[in-house]
């Protein structure tokens, strides 16, 4: 195989930069597109040239020139879309968060592995240069011992409806964002063992849109000695905010993903793209230039590419998207409890993240 044939499953925000990344991987041709919105799918293929579009991922899946499927799907269609692909014979990769229970990820994991196909856990933050860099000064010793991993993402609240829904989501801005914070750390600190999560977390400023969490602050320590930190918000104006640090023994690294990259701009009318469109640009903001690059968006899928091409190992894999998940319910069982909550964890059964809040 040279070329893999590439299907995206979803229309919306994430489904144009998969889209928009497969374009400039070598070795791959996106070459059909399902949703469940007949306008939409139609509208995507369009507007990205792809050849084929489908109502419903079923009939994407049976075709014979399709290798690798992306889902670009609300949280609560993650396992039946990865589990379909994997019983239909076809590579997945699966945005974040892998799925709403653990239990579901264990069947998508199970569903891969037992038809021979590579399941890759979509976690861009491990392929943005700037953090790519920092980890690589950590690795090398430049900053000694690490003793504290700290990241932030914060914007004024996600791009579609089904996200403010806890049945379609499955939890607020920790489940949302959370998870990014916490693959960057034990990629960082290269996938020790989580000890325990305390979590504080609240609904401050949508309550008349969710009853899940707006922002969020979690500490994940580690078996190695070293915390992670991990800021996230719903609530912040002035558009997306994206930035780490790495403490050590023998130095610091600090890392602005988006805005020391940027130009300073001032609009009366604002404008939007891709990550951009997180907040609104009317007034001063931060316009980024290759944003999808900078995020790593690019390099994810070239590498994701490159995996199924020559049959190696992802960086990312559906275990690590497991190990993010069982931390999440952590967060959210210590956010109910007020207590910090030791790993391994296992929450109720079919109980999604947000319902170990609620109500507590």
């Amino acid at each position: 195989m040279d070329r893999i044939g590439v299907g995206i499953i979803g229309s919306q925000f994430i489904a144009d930069i998969h889209a928009e990344c497969f374009r400039r991987a070598s070795g791959a041709e996106v070459r059909a597109v399902a949703s469940l919105n007949e306008a939409h799918a139609r509208e995507f293929a369009e507007r990205h040239g792809i050849g084929a579009w489908h109502v419903g991922h079923e009939d994407l899946l049976a075709r014979d020139d399709i290798d690798l499927i992306t889902v670009c799907a609300p949280n609560d269609v993650h396992h039946r879309i990865t589990v379909d692909a994997a019983r239909a014979g076809k590579h997945v990769i699966c945005e974040k968060p892998l799925a709403m229970t653990l239990t579901q990820a264990d069947e998508m994991i199970a569903a891969c592995q037992q038809a021979g196909v590579k399941l890759m856990y979509a976690e861009e933050l491990c392929f943005a240069p700037k953090y790519v860099r920092a980890k690589q000064l950590a690795d090398e010793g430049a900053l000694g011992r690490i003793t504290l991993v700290k990241q932030s993402e914060k914007h004024d609240g996600p791009h579609a409806p089904w996200f403010w829904d806890m049945k379609r989501a499955g939890g607020g801005v920790t489940f949302d964002m959370g998870c990014h914070a916490i693959e960057f750390f034990r990629w960082v600190l290269n996938k020790p063992r989580v000890i325990d999560v305390y979590a504080n977390m609240g609904t401050y400023v949508h309550g008349d849109r969710t009853e899940g969490d707006d922002n969020a602050l979690i500490i994940v320590n580690f078996e190695n000695g070293a915390t992670g930190l991990a800021e996230e918000s719903w609530t912040k104006k002035g558009g997306m905010d994206d930035r780490a640090e790495i403490h050590g023994s023998l130095g610091v690294t600090y890392a602005n993903l988006l805005q020391g990259n940027s130009l300073t701009t001032y609009s009366d009318v604002g404008y939007g793209y891709a990550v951009e469109k997180a907040g609104s640009t009317r007034g001063w903001s931060f316009t980024i230039y290759e944003e999808i690059w900078n995020y790593g968006f690019v390099q994810e899928m070239q590498h994701f590419v490159d995996c199924v091409l020559n049959d190696t190992q992802p960086l990312e894999t559906g275990e690590d998207g497991r190990a993010v998940l069982e931390v999440l319910f952590a967060a959210y069982e210590s956010a109910g409890t007020g207590r910090k909550v030791q790993l391994p964890f296992t929450p109720p059964e079919g109980k999604r993240p947000i319902e170990l809040w609620l109500g507590r």
